[in-house]
């Protein structure tokens, strides 16, 4: 399985990173740090599955491409 695609971008609004991995809803996190914020969101994925799972919900296939990749096939 591939591994779901996350966003890692600064938000003034926040003053610091998000990272959001969309396939996933709701699953972000915020870092002061771009590497923080990654690690957070690795955390925040890994609880967001578990919770899937345990729900017997089924996970989402990784589909989410930016833009910048959707066009090159």
């Amino acid at each position: 399985m591939k591994d779901y695609h996350i966003n890692i971008f600064w938000s003034e609004e926040d003053g610091g990173y998000i990272a959001d991995i969309p396939d996933l809803a709701a699953c972000s996190a915020f870092g002061h740090t771009p590497e923080e914020a990654l690690r957070e969101v690795e955390l925040a994925k890994t609880a967001w599955l578990e919770a899937a799972r345990a729900e017997g919900k089924p996970l989402p296939e990784p589909r989410y491409r930016p833009a910048i990749y959707q066009a090159a096939h």
